[in-house]
């Protein structure tokens, strides 16, 4: 019998694009969500969803017995923790040891928690393997302390985990919404409105992108498997890219000759990231889509979705 899925910050990107996947696994999915981010419309059908903060007391109320756990919820934009590090914190850490503390009065199977590529910023070695761990920004620093908090758990509780950490995930729903706007969808909306999209510093930064479905297919081998129990894999392409050139294939998609604008760069982001994905290859995961390939999907995705004309 398959197990209920818990997923939190199901109303975001990778939280709603998961819950599709599940969905149409034969899972039963309950969603939570405080929607301060998310959007409930992104929410698929079929999802149980509870409007909740994961910090609430009540949490334990709602993850089903058994269950395993996505824990996606998190404030995420590096610019926006850089300036709300109170709020970082709680969110971050607090809400990830009040969910693990849910998650062990309700006897859950397994959680399966985001952690991120920025735990790599200060970092020298590329491809950067789950070994190097140099936080500097806030945000990083917040992921790592919930990093430690779920390690305890494992090691006092037994409670089964699995760390992943996501470089630069893109496709549809993406959050177009944050103050600074991720550079895929941020390109792609401004171009087909017939604006300028800023680039922040030379357009140089080289950043490994991966398209949210090659995302899916390691949740579901975390689900599966359980050579993921207690480990910690890199999820990216194994292949990066300037900012520049990200621009340059999103224009060429448009036919457009509208040029960028630059502006000073963003404090507390690393210049370049690139994932050794050796540890998730060897369970047999492999990056499907190309850059090329999922570009293409990403920018059909918003010629068939209604989008706010404000961005």
């Amino acid at each position: 019998m398959k197990p209920i899925i818990v997923i939190t910050g199901v109303a975001g990107f990778i939280g709603s694009n998961l819950a599709d996947t599940l969905l149409k696994k034969g899972y039963q999915v309950v969603g939570i969500d405080d929607l301060s981010s998310g959007v409930r419309e992104q929410i698929p059908i079929g999802v149980n969803f509870k409007e909740l903060d994961i910090r609430s007391p009540s949490l334990q109320n709602f993850i089903p017995p058994g269950s395993v756990i996505f824990h996606l919820a998190a404030k995420n934009c590096i610019s926006d923790c850089q300036k709300t590090p109170v709020d970082t914190a709680s969110i971050n850490v607090v809400g990830t040891v009040n969910l693990f503390e849910a998650a062990l009065q309700a006897k859950a199977q397994k959680i399966i928690y985001a952690e991120s590529s920025s735990l790599y910023e200060e970092s020298k070695r590329l491809p950067t393997p789950e070994t190097e761990i140099y936080p500097m920004s806030l945000y990083a620093v917040s992921k790592l302390a919930g990093r430690l908090f779920a390690e305890t758990y494992q090691r006092f509780h037994n409670l089964r985990t699995t760390a992943l950490r996501y470089f630069c995930v893109y496709g549809p729903r993406q959050d177009y919404r944050r103050t600074i706007p991720p550079v895929m969808s941020a390109f792609i909306l401004n171009l087909m409105r017939g604006k300028q999209p800023t680039i922040f510093g030379t357009g140089d930064k080289r950043r490994d992108f991966i398209h949210v479905d090659d995302v899916n297919a390691f949740h579901l081998q975390c689900l599966n498997d359980p050579k993921t129990d207690g480990e910690t894999f890199n999820i990216g392409s194994g292949v990066n890219y300037s900012i520049r050139e990200i621009y340059n294939l999103v224009a060429a998609l448009l036919q457009t000759d509208i040029l960028p604008r630059f502006e000073p760069d963003l404090i507390g982001e690393a210049q370049e990231n690139l994932a050794d994905i050796s540890r998730a290859k060897a369970l047999g995961w492999m990056p499907k889509i190309s850059l090329e390939e999922g570009l293409s999907r990403f920018v059909d995705y918003y010629r068939t979705t209604q989008i706010s004309p404000n961005l």
